[in-house]
């Protein structure tokens, strides 16, 4: 298995990018939130796993390994293929993918295009167990995000937000609180998320 590659960005799409490794040009497919974090001209690394099938040899990449991981633990749930596992890792994080298969948050699961209502449901059957014993890293290595991101998301998720927005939303609320964040509960945070929002 091609595990990580390394190289220059030659290229970019919504989903996908060239990356040059010893002057050959690999098409690597992505979530597009990654895939818009890549600027052409720059090094990166990629955590890879290559998907075979009879017509087609597809390699899909992620930033973390941990990200990977979860694309493949997605596969194992019948009628989840790679398409969908990406789109679930295009809008989600895994510790938000985790987090809403172990609190059997369906509905959540349910906006991952490709997945419907039903496969939203296997999901959550097949992966809770599982999901439990997963050790998530973040970018840093300093473990999964703190808990009252995901919990901020979740609700604002609920509340109409993209994942996008939300996580924009949260940023924010996160640079003007700074340290003190840990320290506010989590009604607080998403009245001021709202305000935040109402001002943007």
């Amino acid at each position: 298995m091609i595990a990580s590659v390394s190289g220059v960005v030659k290229a970019t799409t919504l989903n996908s990018a060239v990356i040059e490794v010893g002057g050959v040009g690999l098409q690597v497919s992505l979530p597009a939130r990654f895939a818009a974090s890549l600027t052409v001209g720059t090094h990166c690394e990629v955590f890879t796993t290559l998907v075979v099938r009879e017509d087609s040899l597809t390699l899909f990449g992620f930033d973390r390994a941990s990200s990977r991981d979860f694309f493949e633990l997605l596969q194992t749930v019948s009628g989840i293929g790679p398409k969908v596992a990406q789109s679930a890792l295009s809008i989600y994080e895994p510790e938000e993918l985790a987090s809403a298969i172990a609190s059997e948050n369906s509905a959540a699961l349910e906006r991952i295009p490709g997945l419907g209502k039903k496969g939203a449901q296997r999901t959550v059957l097949e992966l809770k167990e599982k999901v439990n014993d997963l050790t998530l890293t973040t970018k840093s290595g300093k473990g999964a995000k703190s808990h009252w991101r995901t919990q901020l998301q979740s609700a604002l998720i609920g509340l109409g937000f993209t994942a996008r927005d939300a996580e924009a939303t949260i940023d924010g609320v996160a640079s003007d609180l700074g340290i003190k964040i840990d320290e506010t509960d989590i009604s607080t945070l998403l009245k001021l998320a709202l305000q935040s929002r109402g001002r943007g």
